[in-house]
């Protein structure tokens, strides 16, 4: 009664379905589920020592494949963390690129506008340099020609004083000079 007792319940349907799925030799399997589908009915000879064995060999199996699953999930735990890890690294070397760019872009953009300044500047600078070298050319044609003036004229001054010294160095005029003084 205890074994027929046991087939009926779900735990026993649980078996069926393990002996199925589980890595089996065949004539366990057959065995294993030869016990199982028995009924009430049938005459039960005791194979229960063959059964346990089954059952130790599916309980070693389940237990190595727990075993090698949770080292398979362990490693992916590490791993993840490591990737993890060398995500935020990356992540934080990143921000501190774009912190970088950032601040050199700002520098760069306020260069920019300083340059700008200093070539509207220097355009203003060439132009007033420009009207500066025009009235220079005026001036000094200006120059140019009171200075021609000044030479003409001094060169006639120089002229009228050697004539002058001539003709006071002259013999006449050394005694007409004779003649006015007392």
């Amino acid at each position: 009664k205890g074994a027929a007792g046991f087939l009926q319940t779900s735990a026993a349907a649980r078996l069926r379905q393990l002996t199925i799925d589980m890595d089996l030799s065949a004539a366990d399997r057959d065995m294993m589920s030869a016990f199982l589908s028995t009924g009430a009915s049938a005459q039960y000879v005791p194979q229960s020592g063959q059964i346990v064995g089954i059952l130790k060999q599916m309980h070693d199996t389940m237990k190595q494949d727990l075993a090698d699953l949770t080292a398979a999930e362990e490693a992916a735990i590490k791993n993840f963390e490591e990737l993890s890890a060398a995500k935020t690294k990356e992540i934080e070397a990143g921000g501190a690129a774009i912190e970088a760019k950032t601040e050199r872009k700002g520098k760069v953009g306020l260069e920019i506008v300083e340059l700008k300044e200093t070539l509207d500047d220097t355009a203003k600078a060439m132009e007033d340099d420009k009207k500066f070298l025009q009235d220079l050319d005026k001036n000094c044609a200006t120059k140019q020609a009171e200075w021609e003036e000044r030479s003409r004229m001094r060169a006639d001054e120089l002229l009228a004083l050697a004539e002058t010294i001539k003709i006071l160095n002259d013999d006449d005029a050394l005694e007409l000079f004779k003649k006015t003084l007392p």
